[in-house]
């Protein structure tokens, strides 16, 4: 009992003293539940074993002052230890809205990155809980809790002075809640205050900040499709990202490539290799050689994994691409064997060309999306309809993507 008593004191007295010195860094451990650290392991037996914590806070005004967050702040530590984690999530959240009154009521930002771990172990939490609800049968409701409290995190960090840059933190774990729960339209109001609110300014938030805001808005505007927003702040992330961070860097890649792929420009199949992102390796080559049947071969194969991460959709108009290689194949192939008629091509001669990589198309099929590549600016001419001709043009009869989505 002793030993318990003492734990409990010990904890008590470093969240005073964080206070009174103003350290950020120690009070951010006593709410790390997640982390699994050695003290708060022993604190939280020490829990179980000594019933009169309550007792402790109250008796001393240094502790009773900030009993509406310590009391629930035990009640998580003990809870998480016994693997009730709904449980946890409910008091810690409570201890969590009485740290955020206090830290409202603060002249400095001092408490900032406690405010930081507290967000992010909201959020943990909070998924944890949801998946011991939905183990028992239960609505998993928790993580949408997680995102209203964050909320109002937000809104008392929306202000002036020091504290405004823990606000784009707290968006980015936002970010993370509403990609997990599928609502990303949430996102919007928070992009908005970020964006276009005069008292932000993108530039004086945290390196580590700014990219991760950037990854999500980026996955945002390929949603969207609104690939040039997207290329230039997926493209942001990664230059901007810890080199050594290289699961990071996947990630990243893991959207930016079929960004990139969308505008035209190819990655390196050493750069597929390093970051493990093979399942692009045959929609590159499909995109050199013009092989509709390895396109689509290779986005059957990995449907699954292109749905989930959102980018299917993407790919697939890809074949745009696809048939504008493979029409410059013909060309180049007439061209070398007549160049005065290398410029009119046959429909029937692409016919046979889709036949020969088991694509079954009829002329009039191949006529539709002939008139399509020309609408899209993929090819210079025009179509022949009695003669079933594609007539090119001799001046750059398959211009360049320059950085523009074909279906833009």
């Amino acid at each position: 009992m002793g030993e318990a008593h003492r734990r409990i004191t010990d904890f008590l007295n470093r969240f005073s003293d964080a206070v009174s010195s103003q350290d950020a860094k120690s009070m951010s451990l006593l709410f790390s539940i997640s982390s699994n650290s050695s003290f708060l392991v022993s604190v939280s037996h020490s829990l179980v074993t000594f019933q009169d914590a309550s007792r402790l806070i109250r008796q001393a005004d240094r502790y009773s002052q900030y009993a509406d967050i310590l009391l629930p702040l035990f009640r998580a530590l003990q809870s998480y230890r016994l693997k009730n984690l709904v449980e946890s999530y409910q008091a810690f959240e409570k201890a969590a809205n009485a740290f955020t009154q206090e830290f409202r009521n603060w002249e400095s930002a001092w408490a900032l990155e406690a405010l930081y771990v507290i967000a992010y172990e909201t959020r943990i939490l909070a998924e944890r809980a949801d998946r011991e609800l939905a183990s028992n049968g239960k609505t998993p409701k928790k993580l949408k809790g997680a995102g209203s409290f964050l909320m109002k995190v937000f809104g008392v960090l929306a202000g002036k002075g020091s504290k405004r840059v823990g606000a784009l933190y707290v968006t980015c774990q936002l970010f993370k809640i509403y990609f997990k729960l599928g609502t990303v339209h949430l996102c919007k109001s928070v992009t908005r205050s970020i964006e276009t609110a005069r008292i932000f300014d993108f530039e004086e938030f945290p390196l580590r900040d700014k990219v991760t805001y950037m990854y999500y808005t980026g996955r945002l505007e390929v949603y969207n499709e609104n690939f040039s927003a997207a290329d230039h702040k997926l493209s942001y992330a990664l230059s901007h990202c810890n080199p050594h961070k290289e699961r990071n860097i996947r990630m990243i890649l893991k959207y930016l490539i079929p960004v990139k792929l969308s505008i035209g420009i190819l990655p390196k199949t050493s750069l597929l290799e390093k970051y493990n992102l093979t399942e692009y390796n045959n929609i590159v080559l499909a995109l050199r050689r013009g092989d509709l049947r390895l396109l689509r071969r290779a986005l059957q194969e990995h449907e699954d994994q292109f749905l989930r991460s959102g980018v299917y959709l993407v790919l697939e108009k890809l074949e745009l691409q696809v048939y504008q290689r493979l029409l410059k194949k013909i060309y180049i192939i007439q061209k070398q064997k007549d160049q005065n008629k290398a410029h009119q091509i046959k429909l029937d001669l692409i016919v046979r060309a889709l036949k020969w990589l088991e694509i079954d198309m009829d002329v009039d099929e191949v006529e539709c999306i002939m008139s399509i590549l020309i609408y899209k600016n993929l090819v210079k001419g025009y179509f022949a309809h009695k003669s079933k001709v594609v007539v090119l043009s001799k001046q750059e009869p398959f211009p360049r993507l320059t950085g523009k989505a074909v279906n833009s």
